[in-house]
């Protein structure tokens, strides 16, 4: 096991005191690219039939088929001080498929928008294979782009992307599609996936120092590599100095086999579960994994102003970004280093619903324990 914990839990302690290069998917295949090892997308995806709701759906999987930085801030929509909140019946958005999201349920996120539904100073990174920033449920959603593939576009063609950006941050409470995690914060399309899914760990390490350069707090990574990279350790390690959080999939080989970047210390390695909180078909897992979250049937938006299924860890690491992404809007910096990262890695982790599986780091998420260990849930 790696000699993380000390490291880790250290800002706990603090809040305590203070407080009252493929997507990482089901099946890989590796190409060549200029001589040079790469990876492609294949995304497993669930074919549902739009009347059919989530505990109806066919428990088979098959493979899917289907450098200017503009920003916009706004007021944070949270409370101003830390007063506990106590847990009232949550309202239902009237997002019209918000029906087949039985995630945001089981980690409450309902609950705990009662606290904050994000900030749009709170910007997330999505290194994947770019964002239908067109999308009808992602309407003023992309406030910053770039194309590090020789795509002609930074838009989603491949249609993973679009699918964990719906995950972390769709409109909520707007009559149509579904809710994101964190609805109220901002997204940054950094594509470095190509329209086949194939990207090299060069430019992963490339879309994370331009993520960071551009005021990324969060930065999400769908995508599994599998082997070792300097350069995209030295990426990573330099996100974590910047005060940035990197949420990254585990894989899903059904292995305890290491991925990258997911295995690097300074990355929350994300396994994903079922409804009923066992690890999902071909997870990964192991004493590498840190959190787990809902990865199975997972309802979101794709190209084209489309929504379907998608299960894999690629889309349980999205529902551990929208967290952060609601913790950076009302954690403080408790140990006086300048940054929040670590607050927000502290209080996700500590906040982990405990599984009886082995190997999934604190267990799965849960937005509601989460703003408790820093004093927002009574």
């Amino acid at each position: 096991m790696r000699n993380k914990w000390i490291k880790r839990f250290f800002p706990i302690f603090a809040l305590l005191l203070l407080a009252p290069w493929t997507v990482a998917c089901a099946h890989t295949h590796t190409d060549d690219i200029a001589g040079q090892d790469a990876v492609r997308i294949e995304v497993t995806q669930v074919l549902v039939s739009p009347s059919q709701s989530v505990s109806e759906s066919a428990e088979g999987i098959v493979p899917g088929s289907q450098e200017q930085a503009h920003y916009v801030s706004d007021a944070s929509n949270q409370l101003s001080d830390s007063e506990p909140v106590s847990i009232t019946p949550s309202i239902v958005p009237n997002d019209s498929y918000f029906d087949k999201q039985w995630a945001l349920a089981k980690i409450q996120a309902l609950e705990a928008w009662q606290v904050t539904s994000g900030s749009q100073d709170v910007l997330i990174a999505i290194l994947d294979t770019g964002i239908d920033q067109n999308h009808e449920d992602l309407e003023g959603k992309v406030v910053a782009e770039v194309n590090f593939t020789d795509s002609p576009t930074a838009d989603d063609i491949h249609g993973h992307g679009t699918h964990i950006a719906g995950i972390i941050a769709a409109n909520s409470n707007n009559g149509i599609g579904i809710a994101g995690v964190a609805p109220d914060a901002q997204l940054m399309n950094v594509k470095v996936a190509d329209d086949k899914g194939r990207c090299q760990p060069s430019v992963v390490a490339q879309g994370i120092i331009w993520a960071i350069n551009n005021g990324a707090s969060v930065i999400n990574i769908s995508i599994e590599i599998r082997e070792a990279s300097p350069e995209l350790e030295d990426a990573v390690n330099y996100a974590w100095s910047q005060g940035v959080i990197i949420i990254t999939a585990a894989g899903n080989d059904g292995s305890q086999d290491p991925i990258y970047p997911a295995y690097y210390e300074n990355c929350i390695a994300v396994a994903a579960t079922r409804q009923d909180d066992s690890l999902a078909p071909l997870s990964n897992y192991g004493d590498w994994v840190d959190m787990a979250a809902p990865g199975f049937n997972i309802y979101s938006t794709l190209p084209d102003n489309k929504y379907g299924y998608k299960t894999g860890t690629s889309f349980a690491a999205p529902y551990v970004s929208g967290l952060a992404a609601l913790l950076f809007s009302v954690v403080t910096d408790t140990n006086g280093d300048g940054k929040l990262n670590d607050e927000v890695r502290a209080v996700i982790e500590a906040g982990g619903q405990e599984l009886n599986i082995y190997g999934v780091g604190c267990g799965r998420i849960n937005a509601v324990n989460s703003l408790a260990e820093i004093g927002y849930m009574s």
